[in-house]
């Protein structure tokens, strides 16, 4: 199966080694009405992004999935650019936010089938008139239960991921949810493996990170470096015993760094105050700190190979 990116399609074979989860921009939903903050300059933010995308091109990805939702500033031609200046092939994805931190509104009045339909045409004829299709879809629910907006989210990308084949990957808030995501998807005819459940690292709980592999589905151990949710030494502990379970094979590894801001975080203030809060949250910090450390620990580096190279192409693949 060929694998939509922001510069055409590949096979999976030609995925090479994979992040799964990492932001080129993020911008919260009316992040410019605070103008004491106003945007980067573009030409400026794309040449820094580039260089920080060619860093992690040194370290041997190729690829990176930028699972940005259309209603946290996705900007898929910013992405291109980033991906033909820095041999990183991007790829992007549609689907919306949370309910509490995304764009409701409109979508709230449409039926489940136009989201649907909307998802499909972004896969199969571009978004908007960039020509650039989407690669997988991105669905996201809030913290301990769905709610009724999430749930017909949910329902119009799994029937748009059965209809065009696509994978679809998620955000979860503070490791709830997982197995509400799985329902929703597999009641719609999409196998669980299909899916990876996003940022299941977010707390030392083993026993939930491995009931999702346990159900078919993928666990992002993808949050490395953003430890005002969870440490990174509990995160390394819980991927090794995902690892010696025998789960493998069913797990992804990212940091879901944000590259450029556009605003601020609300609550947590601009792109300058992110970098000294969270000094190790950047696309590199697996590189330098954490698979050296595992490897130290005993993880082999045939274990990390395979979460890098072979996972990836088998979730875009839809193989077993």
């Amino acid at each position: 199966m060929n694998i939509n990116t922001t510069t055409g399609s590949i096979t999976e074979a030609e995925l090479g080694r994979t992040l799964i989860h990492e932001h080129v921009l993020a911008a919260y939903p009316g992040w410019y009405l605070d103008t004491r903050l106003p945007a980067p300059d573009r030409a400026d933010a794309i040449a820094r992004v580039t260089d920080a995308f060619q860093r992690l091109h040194a370290y041997g990805i190729c690829s990176v999935v930028d699972p940005c939702p259309a209603d946290l500033g996705r900007d898929v031609e910013f992405c291109a650019e980033v991906s033909q200046r820095s041999g990183v092939t991007l790829i992007c994805t549609t689907g919306v936010y949370t309910e509490a931190q995304g764009i409701p509104y409109t979508f709230k009045h449409l039926p489940t089938e136009a989201i649907a339909e909307i998802y499909q045409r972004e896969i199969e004829d571009g978004i908007g008139r960039t020509g650039i299709k989407a690669g997988l879809i991105k669905i996201a629910t809030g913290d301990g239960v769905v709610s009724p907006y999430e749930q017909r989210m949910l329902t119009a990308a799994a029937r748009a991921a059965k209809a065009t084949g696509v994978p679809l990957l998620s955000h979860t808030e503070n490791c709830s949810c997982g197995h509400d995501q799985i329902d929703i998807v597999t009641g719609e005819g999409v196998a669980a493996h299909r899916l990876l459940v996003g940022h299941s690292d977010g707390r030392d709980d083993h026993e939930y990170q491995a009931s999702l592999a346990a159900r078919g589905a993928y666990v992002g151990f993808d949050r490395f470096g953003l430890t005002v949710f969870n440490s990174d030494e509990s995160r390394m502990k819980n991927l090794r015993q995902m690892i010696d379970a025998g789960y493998r094979d069913q797990v992804m590894v990212s940091q879901d760094s944000v590259n450029c801001w556009f605003g601020a975080v609300p609550g947590v203030g601009s792109a300058e105050d992110i970098a000294r809060l969270l000094p190790n949250w950047t696309m590199t910090h697996l590189f330098e700190r954490i698979f050296p450390a595992l490897l130290a620990e005993g993880v082999s580096q045939g274990d990390l190979d395979a979460i890098l190279l072979d996972n990836p192409r088998r979730f875009f693949s839809g193989s077993l």
